[in-house]
């Protein structure tokens, strides 16, 4: 039975987010049954967590602080690296900045954020790992008067997920029953963006309610996504097919992996990119950080031909990784 054919099947009225144990990553074996499992998860939900990812809770402790540290700073401060003053969306973005959702939200996202992409440990005046970014080209930029430490937690924190990210690629060419290096041509500079975020407190803002989102209801732009959540605070929900918000609460020693719309497309929607949305009626602050984890910009996104039949035509043009993003975030923060 084909891919197309079995994700005719599927059951995809789900109630929980199923773990997945990478550990089990040692044999031939134990990665053709970590493939299955992936398989099942992107197939059903579009969205699971993963344990024994390796990296040590140091890294998130030492990026939580930082986070804390920056968005702390007055709003002037943060303001001097508006994302609109940037090449590509890098930098700060204030709170209700980005509307993600505005058919149902007319007053925006509540959350700050920051935002950065690919760069060495050892700062390079020209990367040549970022000489085929395209439209989505743009140097990052860091607060290093204001909050000396953030560069380094942050690019401490990337690199360590953008190694989980590439882990996984193989995994999901697995799990699409091709060779494991079947992305590898098209991941050699692999494109990730990483936003640290911050929902700050409701009380005593004038502009928002309960029922305004941290991030409205929204499917992400790359390949897939990579999420820590700070613990005890519950805020993100997942969309089943009958509609209704399951909860994704912070589990310990996890990190949530969802899929994306580039992979969804890759797939034919065989893989799920599923509808998610962040609600912080906690009563508390929360802090999160999603790394979004897709293929080199030039490369074409077109139909998987195993994804494709005559019961499941293609359902999408070919476009490339770079362009399709840079359309998504221009959508997302409202400019040309």
């Amino acid at each position: 039975m084909s891919l197309a054919e079995a994700a005719a099947g599927v059951n995809d009225a789900f109630t929980s987010i199923p773990i997945i144990d990478l550990s089990k990553d040692t044999t031939p074996e134990g990665r053709t049954a970590l493939a299955h499992e992936i398989r099942d998860a992107c197939m059903k939900v579009g969205f699971f967590y993963i344990q024994n990812h390796s990296i040590p809770q140091t890294c998130f402790d030492n990026i939580l602080t930082a986070m804390q540290t920056y968005f702390s700073l007055p709003v002037e401060t943060k303001m001097k690296l508006h994302h609109k003053t940037v090449a590509n969306f890098k930098g700060y973005s204030p709170p209700l900045d980005a509307n993600i959702d505005p058919a149902n939200n007319h007053k925006g996202d509540f959350h700050e954020g920051f935002e950065i992409g690919w760069e060495e440990l050892e700062a390079k005046a020209i990367d040549e790992k970022r000489a085929n970014d395209g439209a989505m080209a743009g140097s990052n930029v860091w607060p290093s008067d204001d909050c000396p430490g953030f560069r380094d937690a942050c690019l401490e924190y990337y690199h360590a997920v953008v190694s989980v990210g590439r882990a996984l690629f193989p995994l999901f060419a697995l799990a699409l029953e091709l060779p494991e290096t079947y992305f590898s041509d098209m991941t050699k500079n692999s494109a990730a963006i990483m936003r640290t975020l911050h929902y700050p407190l409701q009380d005593g803002h004038p502009d928002v309610d309960d029922e305004t989102p941290g991030i409205g209801a929204h499917t992400d732009f790359e390949c897939f996504t990579i999420l820590w959540q700070q613990p005890d605070v519950q805020v993100l929900q997942v969309m089943n097919s009958e509609k209704r918000w399951i909860n994704a609460p912070p589990i310990k020693g996890t990190l949530v992996v969802n899929i994306g719309d580039q992979l969804a497309m890759w797939t034919n929607d065989v893989f799920k990119s599923t509808v998610h949305r962040a609600m912080n009626k906690s009563g508390k602050e929360r802090y999160s950080i999603p790394l979004f984890f897709g293929t080199d910009y030039h490369v074409n996104i077109e139909p998987i031909p195993s994804c494709v039949s005559a019961n499941r035509p293609a359902k999408y043009s070919p476009v490339t990784a770079g362009d399709y993003v840079n359309k998504r975030l221009k959508d997302m923060y409202h400019t040309v």
